[in-house]
């Protein structure tokens, strides 16, 4: 098909557009020596972009077409002459990731025109459905993968230890699945029965066992998968965040070593390269946009197409091209199937589509079969998920990046129960929006929203630290969220609080990021000593506290977070949180929606 049968844009500013065009123009063909012509021939043609705000500043260049378009593309590709007439072959992947266990169709987040809009979505009866539509539109060339953290995130998936949720995936049908970072959360023997309860080939290439038994240093999944389809081979290769011992409490990775992708991704490629003859080669990885679009940069994954991407829960409407690989990423809970279509001719590329589809209720029926499992996984918790505990007034949503209304919600809670100077809450990126009803005014809070809310239960710690301390520590969790170095960023948000004001610049060099720290409305003092109160994270030593280091007497508080916040809600119900400026930044709004700028991605 020639680009030129495409329908022409009238956009006024049409830029990713003339790079497609380009690209297409220049035969783009994702082997080592074509992507080697493309990044010069790239150059030339001008079309490389810069990270914003100084965060990254490797070349790279956009890829793809933007939705209508892309939709557009897809319908021609099944009807491509050469698909038809057996010269060439069309591969189809289906990825979802981030599912956290949202079982039922729930609000979802969108920005349009600039505004917030709340759309019904997911739900895996839904997901099922959209699904089996897809993979028929081209049964026997369609893979259907998941990117990590499917079994944490609810009430069901808590009190079961992930096991009702694995019965689910499998009546989807996955083909692949992948571990995240929170399939760590129930400690490594309860992952591994839960990974290993599906039916779907497991990937993992640096996740090793650390025990004193005869299973140390071997792989705990295997590190790639090799499949036959469309009249080629295709590898995948898996990779979990190496940072996940020190994103997540310390216990949940009892027994399990983490290594970057580099140290052997370039073992795995050869072997798929020259061994297996895999025309394609994919990455399956959980380590966050701005680890994966760092990731695409390096030498080392020579030889790799994509990197299907998760973690962060962003949403690409369009990949990423990095220097040796294209970057995708899916949305979250259920709500997105990101799908990727590519004609192969000889083992070449010829054409390719992405394009990320709603999970839309309304177009895709729930699945019968799918509804009956649900409803028998639920039965045993149903009661107590389903008790209302409070109400809300406005939205409650966790999407921004620096401050959220449902962590002020939390930290509110905090602070009116233990009434410490400072009330923390960690940079949670799951759970959907809640919206309060039209008719009532009113959104329901849940015990098993709760449960989304926080997914595990700690307990509260309090500490005294020095206003040094303080402003040292926020340093360190600005970097955390916004180092100019993609592999350091763990993969959060900034931290929520109560209790004092946080102003810095994003785009500053490490250590000089915060601008000032006030506590109870007066500035920090370096000498004085505050008291603050956060969760305990299981297996840090006594002394830290919600990654802060060296707390003078550090105690536990005898009531868990959940408690706390039904003891609120007990009392405040309704609630009304919103965004009230406790941290801010001078180069980034308010309701900034992702730590990666610059890649021409927006959230939406």
């Amino acid at each position: 098909m020639s680009l030129t049968h495409l329908p022409q844009c009238s956009c006024a500013n049409c830029h990713d557009h003339e790079i497609s065009r380009a690209e297409k123009d220049l035969h783009i063909e994702l082997s080592e020596n074509s992507r080697r012509d493309f990044i010069k021939k790239a150059g030339r043609l001008g079309l490389g972009l810069g990270i914003g705000g100084g965060l990254v500043t490797t070349p790279l260049a956009a890829a793809a077409l933007h939705t209508d378009e892309a939709a557009y593309k897809a319908q021609q590709m099944q009807q491509n002459k050469a698909v038809q007439n057996g010269k060439a072959n069309l591969l189809s992947l289906l990825h979802t990731a981030d599912i956290h266990s949202q079982l039922m169709t729930h609000d979802e987040f969108f920005i349009e025109q600039g505004k917030p809009v709340y759309k019904k979505r997911g739900g895996l009866a839904h997901l099922k459905t959209m699904i089996n539509a897809l993979r028929n539109q081209n049964a026997a060339n369609t893979l259907v993968l998941d990117g990590g953290d499917c079994f944490q995130g609810s009430g069901i998936a808590a009190l079961s230890e992930g096991r009702a949720i694995v019965p689910l995936m499998n009546n989807i049908g996955y083909d692949i699945m992948l571990p995240g970072n929170w399939e760590v959360v129930y400690g490594k023997e309860m992952m591994m029965k839960d990974m290993f309860g599906y039916d779907a080939v497991k990937v993992c290439a640096n996740m090793y066992h650390d025990t004193n038994d005869d299973m140390k240093g071997d792989l705990i999944f295997p590190p790639y998968f090799v499949k036959h389809i469309a009249g080629i081979k295709v590898g995948f290769i898996g990779y979990n965040d190496p940072l996940t011992p020190k994103r997540q409490s310390p216990a949940y990775c009892d027994g399990i070593k983490f290594t970057a992708p580099e140290t052997n991704v370039a073992k795995y490629i050869k072997i798929l390269k020259e061994y297996e003859n895999c025309q394609l080669v994919f990455l399956m990885t959980h380590m966050g946009l701005a680890q994966q679009f760092g990731l695409s940069n390096k030498s080392e994954i020579k030889g790799v197409d994509y990197i299907l991407g998760a973690d962060t829960h962003e949403r690409l409407r369009q990949p990423v091209q990095g220097q040796y690989a294209k970057v995708t990423e899916p949305g979250a809970f259920g709500s997105f199937i990101a799908k990727l279509d590519i004609v192969v001719e000889n083992g070449i590329i010829k054409d390719h589509t992405y394009q990320l589809l709603d999970v839309d209720p309304q177009k895709y029926k729930a699945d019968g079969e799918m509804k009956q499992l649900i409803n028998k996984a639920s039965e045993p918790y149903k009661k107590e998920l389903s008790r209302v505990i409070g109400q809300s007034k406005n939205p409650l949503i966790r999407y921004y990046v620096i401050e959220t209304p449902m962590d002020n919600f939390i930290t509110d809670a905090i602070m009116w129960k233990f009434k410490p100077d400072i009330a923390l809450s960690n940079g949670f990126r799951f759970c959907p929006p809640l919206i309060p009803n039209p008719a009532t005014g009113m959104a329901e809070i849940t015990v098993d929203y709760l449960w989304s809310m926080l997914p595990v239960d700690s307990e509260a710690k309090k500490g005294t630290i020095t206003g040094q301390q303080l402003w040292t520590w926020m340093e360190t969790e600005l970097e955390n969220a916004f180092a100019k170095d993609p592999a350091k960023r763990l993969g959060g948000w900034v931290v929520r609080f109560k209790g004092m004001e946080v102003n810095f610049t994003l785009g500053n060099e490490a250590g000089k990021r915060v601008n000032y720290i006030k506590v109870g409305g007066k500035p920090v003092e370096p000498n004085r000593e505050y008291t603050f109160v956060a969760c305990e994270r299981e297996g840090d030593p006594d002394t830290t506290i919600c990654r802060m280091q060296g707390v003078r007497s550090p105690h536990l508080m005898g009531e868990t977070m959940h408690k706390v916040i039904e003891e609120y809600l007990a009392q405040h119900s309704p609630i009304a949180p919103v965004i009230e400026g406790r941290c801010t930044a001078t180069d980034a709004p308010a309701n900034l929606l992702t730590q990666v700028m610059g890649l021409g991605y927006e959230f939406r």
